[in-house]
């Protein structure tokens, strides 16, 4: 009896696996020619976002548009690399074994609504296959085909705005000379930089710009008052530190200001840009002191742009303020595929770029992250060295969200210290505390050691240290540098008993 029923199993097994594949393989082609259309619309977007960065567009409308083409991009290419590198995804925990197999992960009547298979007959078709990535796929594909089919009027249009023949900060493809998925907010600040008050209207206009810190606030205005528009509108473009502004009197400014073009022959009218950064809040009381100040000495054609990382300065502005949040998880992909893998190309190592892909998961979104994670791993090409680098970013996030409730980079967007991870076996606990910029010091005054030497534990001594963390190669040019803490474990937990929760990081 029990062969008869072994061999009764056995054949609705077989016939069950065969049905099974036999879908798959026709959802396989069904799924590859998806893809095959997500690639060419997106190089059909991409194509008409090149051209149209290439160009001085000034309606607003035309404006909305464009960003609505950069961010369908970024989601789309994201969906791509989701499908082309998920299955190492799970290849790299153990849920494929071989490259070139058919392999059904369970069968069972729980696991056949999620079944994973690998077909692997080219590197750029590597995939992994379920209801939920097909149906995100079909989303993602109808949504980039409706985009670009509502685009032919914007193409159109496109032809009659003129040309920009000097570039040398907006190609951003070259991501470590420019600045990168900033257009919209560029030409929003433009459009009030180069719009000239009515005439009668003597009072100066005023822009805030509100963001987090190291969201780009400073490389933002820096890079609008590199291009030629703005330099030929203002005769003059000064920078203001935030840090005396405290009485009111802008003329005690003129000593420590930073004046970054003056050309008053090409400009007779005289109209100035002032730039504030300010450190912390400004009083109303205080602003209304600066502000007559400012009116009575500037051209009634002259601007005022404002800088800060509270929100309480909107009410400040004559415009609406232009709030600078960090990219969506999509663009942070992009930009960070780029620093990690420099010019190797991610589809040539697969299972880098499905690890790559969780890793920037973890940063949070964090530019100065994504800068310091890549130099380490753009020298190091081993899966071996980028998985231990996502286990230690794993647990860094984890370990902060458990304690405190936040993410590490949420705490040092709040100027808070948080626990350094290391990839070195040490007893010492690394605290970072605090992280600056200073505007292109000179090569002597530079710490030697760099924030891939602590991730990498090269340091010996206990005790505080600086380091660089980062050197920008666009304008401003800031030296990002960190302040660290090392110490004992059982000196930390001494200390750490004494102090409150929310100071014993």
């Amino acid at each position: 009896m029990e062969p008869l029923l072994s061999a009764i199993v056995g054949d609705l097994v077989s016939r069950a696996l065969s049905m099974v594949t036999q879908r798959y393989l026709q959802s396989k082609g069904a799924e590859g020619e998806k893809l095959r259309r997500l690639r060419a619309v997106l190089l059909r977007i991409d194509a008409i976002v090149e051209e149209a960065e290439g160009r001085h567009i000034t309606n607003q409308a035309m404006l909305q548009q464009l960003q609505m083409l950069r961010q369908g991009m970024y989601r789309g290419y994201y969906t791509l690399d989701t499908f082309r590198y998920r299955v190492h995804m799970d290849r790299d925990e153990g849920k494929v074994s071989t490259r070139r197999s058919l392999a059904l992960s369970r069968f069972s009547p729980s696991s056949t609504r999620r079944t994973f298979f690998s077909v692997c007959d080219a590197p750029s078709m590597d995939m992994v296959l379920d209801a939920g990535s097909c149906s995100n796929l079909d989303k993602m594909l109808s949504s980039l085909e409706k985009i670009i089919g509502d685009m032919r009027e914007f193409v159109m249009f496109l032809a009659s705005y003129p040309r920009i023949f000097q570039q040398p900060y907006d190609a951003y493809m070259f991501r470590d000379q420019v600045m990168f998925g900033r257009q919209m907010e560029k030409e929003t600040i433009l459009s009030f930089l180069l719009c000239r008050e009515a005439a009668g209207n003597r009072g100066l206009g005023v822009l805030p710009i509100i963001g987090p810190a190291r969201v780009g606030k400073s490389t933002l205005v820096e890079h609008v008052c590199l291009d030629e528009r703005v330099r030929m509108r203002f005769s003059l473009i000064v920078f203001f530190s935030g840090n005396d502004l405290n009485d009111g009197n802008w003329a005690t400014l003129k000593g420590s200001s930073v004046i970054k073009h003056q050309n008053l022959a090409s400009t007779p009218s005289g109209d100035s840009l002032a730039v504030i950064e300010l450190a912390r809040d400004m009083d109303k009381e205080t602003w209304r002191g600066l502000y007559t100040w400012a009116a009575s000495h500037l051209m009634p054609g002259s601007k005022i742009i404002l800088t800060s990382r509270s929100e309480k300065i909107a009410s400040l502005g004559t415009t609406q303020a232009l709030v600078l949040s960090f990219l969506p998880q999509e663009a942070y992909w992009h930009f960070f595929k780029t620093a990690a893998f420099g010019s190797t190309n991610p589809n040539e190592h697969p299972n880098l770029a499905a690890l790559g892909m969780e890793i920037a998961v973890h940063m949070n979104r964090s530019f100065m992250a994504a800068d310091t994670v890549a130099v380490l791993l753009r020298t190091n090409l081993d899966a071996r060295f980028w998985r231990r680098v996502l286990r230690c970013l794993r647990d860094f996030a984890s370990k902060h969200l458990s304690m405190f409730g936040e993410h590490p980079t949420n705490l040092l967007q709040k100027d808070l210290p948080v626990y350094m991870w290391t990839m070195a076996k040490t007893s010492n606990v690394v605290v970072m505390r605090n992280i600056y910029h200073e505007p292109s010091p000179q090569t002597s005054e530079v710490p030697r050691i760099t924030a891939q030497d602590v991730l990498y534990g090269r340091f010996t001594s206990e005790g505080t240290f600086q380091a660089v963390a980062w050197r920008s190669r666009i304008p401003p040019c800031y030296t990002y540098l960190v302040s660290f803490v090392v110490a004992r474990t059982d000196k930390h937990a001494v200390l750490g008993k004494k102090r409150s929760r929310q100071e014993r990081i």
